[in-house]
């Protein structure tokens, strides 16, 4: 062996260990973590691993996307840990800290590595690779955001991150010098590690609560408000059109912002209270103990987007850019759009995602103006067949023809009597009827009227064009400790779009198909409806279907698919023991 190959190896002989320095890695990582969680609390900072998590939603491809979505709402059913879209959005959250701390390990081991090759001081060679992470980092950031990030952020993450492996680099490089003084010091250099672990544990524990406790809780200035006057009754659906409005009507502008402004919306109906004051409603038949609310709170409702943490846009900076094919396009603010004649209808929506029996579903009332009006307003042209939304999350959907002039699709402002909340898509998010969540963009910014089709977010990962809502029944309580007159009740919702139901049936261990009660009429023809049936129970265990018809008399589809790409089809089923 020639001179070079000998000092190499006394050279990795005398360096920290791979494992010291996975340890390490991992170590001062999590410290890195908590600090950047602390900037993010207090100063709106960027948050690294939310923003890695983002970016690789946006980048890696549909399947492995689906994969990841499918996985995580299976293994929040499977173990129960709660509503199904706050526990995932947790675990996207959990992994992409788990992403950082895990790179944060790799780094470690490629520092130990790099001293074995090097007689450089660990500060230097932890400064070199952190001014990598930092453009690694810094790549990332410029490719989520369509605003630049201002100075002190950009400064933050320089010193975070080059500091985080400068920190590392000298951290090894003791580790490198106590490995030098031979085995004397390997009581020394335990003892070292154990300080380091200890400090570098409670440094990020502390961090994590400062961030926590002193953080900036905020909510954007204009969301989660109550809308100002007395509710009205929604209008009845109108048939949308078949073809393109005359030039005449485009040019001649309807109740809006330049006409008969009003300054103030109609808000939603506050409860549904509201909604069941006539006769009619009061004498429904009550709902099966443990059914889910007619009317889904805002707190309740299912949220399921592409970031970690929900867009945060005030409205005083938020203005909708409106372009392409209109003879008046401008923008328009918030109060723009509240001027419009203001519309409130109760919504049922629910996610492409949600797997058959699952809770990525709700009802709320969404105020807003009828898009038809805005785009009539403008001077939309003939020729106009589609509109391209785009969103403060880098978010994108086409509206097609059929959905940008029916009556009852509006660019919403309100939902349950009060402005958007943040995670809803506060200012403005839209709602399109007979199509899945997916279709619906929250947060949008700009609206672009086009003859050319582009896909979606979602159609470009291969889920549904259409995104057609599937016929679904749901069992959400069998009230076995507590019949009524020696029957045990049984309850759930039904929900086909805008096809509505006509008929929901019950089987129980394979027998005849007996037809619930159905609480009608439903809050809306965009509604679900809830269901109830009493059944006379018998000793043993038992599994209990549900299936549903809806308006047209198609059946629900009994073959059980997934949710990818078309939404889940198949009956839902309880089992239940009666002893």
């Amino acid at each position: 062996m020639d001179r070079n190959g000998r000092t190499q190896l006394e050279q990795a002989a005398r360096s920290p260990s791979l494992l010291v320095g996975a340890w390490l890695g991992g170590l001062t990582g999590l410290v890195a973590i908590a600090l950047s969680y602390v900037g993010e609390q207090l100063a709106g900072l960027p948050f690294i691993p939310f923003n890695l998590f983002d970016w690789l939603a946006r980048t890696l491809p549909g399947s492995i996307l689906t994969l990841t979505i499918d996985t995580n709402i299976r293994l929040v059913r499977l173990l129960n840990l709660g509503p199904t879209a706050a526990a995932a959005k947790q675990i996207e959250q959990l992994m992409g800290i788990g992403m950082v701390l895990a790179g944060s390990i790799v780094l470690g081991v490629i520092v130990a590595l790099a001293m074995r090759g090097s007689a450089w001081p660990g500060w230097r060679l932890g400064m070199t690779l952190g001014a990598l992470v930092f453009l690694a980092t810094a790549s990332v950031e410029l490719s989520l955001r369509s605003a630049p990030l201002s100075a002190a952020a950009w400064l933050w993450l320089a010193v975070l991150t080059i500091g985080w492996v400068t920190v590392l680099g000298v951290a090894l490089d003791g580790q490198r010098q106590l490995v030098q003084l031979g085995e004397d010091a390997d009581a020394g250099r335990r003892a070292a590690l154990r300080r380091m672990a200890g400090g570098g544990l409670v440094l990020a524990a502390v961090a994590w609560e400062v961030g926590r406790l002193f953080g900036e809780q905020t909510t954007p200035v204009g969301a989660s408000q109550p809308l100002a006057s007395q509710p009205t009754a929604a209008p009845q659906p109108e048939a949308p059109p078949t073809q393109a409005p005359p030039a005449t009507a485009a040019a001649q502008p309807t109740a809006g912002p330049t006409a008969t402004p009003t300054g103030t919306p109609t808000p939603a109906p506050p409860a549904v209270a509201t909604v069941i004051a006539n006769e009619t409603m009061r004498e429904r038949v009550p709902p099966a103990p443990g059914t889910r609310p007619e009317v889904t709170s805002n707190a309740d409702f299912y949220r399921v987007d592409i970031d970690a943490f929900p867009p945060e846009v005030a409205e005083a900076s938020w203005v909708l850019k409106v372009d392409g094919m209109f003879d008046k396009a401008r923008s328009l603010t918030l109060k723009d759009l509240m001027a419009y004649p203001a519309v409130t209808q109760p919504v049922t929506q629910a996610c492409i995602s949600n797997p058959e029996g699952g809770d990525l579903i709700g009802t709320t009332y969404y105020t807003g103006a009828r898009l038809r009006d805005v785009l009539t307003d403008l001077g939309i042209g003939p020729e106009a067949r589609y509109l391209y939304l785009e969103s403060a999350d880098s978010f994108y959907e086409t509206v097609v023809f059929e959905d940008m002039f029916d009556p009852r699709t509006l660019l919403v402002y309100g939902m349950g009597g009060e402005t958007l909340p943040q995670e809803h898509g506060f200012p403005l998010r839209i709602t399109i009827p007979n199509r899945y969540g997916m279709k619906q963009p929250k947060w949008i910014v700009h609206i672009t009227a086009t003859d050319q089709y582009k896909p979606g977010f979602w159609v470009e990962r291969s889920w549904s064009e259409e995104a057609r809502p599937q016929i679904i029944s749901v069992i959400d309580a069998i009230d076995k400790d507590q019949p009524v007159d020696g029957k045990v009740p049984i309850g759930g919702i039904a929900w086909a779009g805008d096809r509505g139901i006509s008929k929901v049936e019950v089987q129980v261990d394979g027998g005849d198909w007996a037809e619930a009660i159905l609480r009608t009429p439903p809050l809306g023809p965009l509604t679900w409806v809830q269901w109830r049936y009493d059944w006379p129970p018998v000793s043993g265990r038992h599994i209990i279907r549900v299936r549903a018809t809806d308006g047209a008399g198609t059946l629900q589809i009994s073959t059980v698919a997934d949710t990818f790409p078309n939404g889940a089809t198949g009956y839902d089923s309880r089992v239940v023991t009666i002893s």
